[in-house]
């Protein structure tokens, strides 16, 4: 199995058993965004996303430190590894920064409006997270993704 298809059944896996089987509330609102896996597949990173303010991600981050052992089984019952990798949580600030960057173009926007000044704006398909290239590719990726194409 390629690693880019075992990240992504690892994300599939987590994602569902956090919805469905988890039953801690603080996880409720959590969505797996990516999985990463190191080279010998021992450690995963897994990147998520939770609704509300930072009192919430840091619980829902602590509630899945607290749940691995479980998420582990989850992967064991579904997946033939020889080893389950060991899960580390992490906070997936793309989104985050995303919104950040819509924001402060908007503002710059705004000013040079209030200014008079010429506004130039966002070509069709490139405003935010859903938008798509002019290939027709679905934007709003990890700056940071796989460099070497697995992803």
């Amino acid at each position: 199995m390629r690693d880019g298809h075992l990240e992504e059944t690892l994300r599939r896996i987590l994602a569902a058993a956090l919805t469905t089987r988890a039953k801690d509330p603080r996880l409720n609102f959590v969505t797996v965004t990516e999985v990463r896996l190191n080279k010998d597949k021992s450690v995963a990173d897994v990147f998520f996303t939770v609704t509300g303010e930072d009192a919430e991600r840091r619980a829902a981050q602590w509630a899945m430190r607290r749940s691995e052992g479980f998420l582990r089984q989850q992967i064991q019952a579904q997946l033939r590894l020889r080893t389950i990798p060991q899960l580390r949580f992490r906070y997936d600030e793309s989104l985050d920064r995303s919104f950040r960057l819509e924001q402060l173009l908007d503002e710059l926007r705004a000013q040079r409006q209030a200014e008079g000044g010429p506004v130039a704006e966002p070509p069709p398909g490139a405003g935010g997270a859903g938008g798509t290239d002019e290939a027709g590719r679905k934007g709003g990726g990890s700056p940071d993704e796989h460099e070497d194409g697995d992803a």
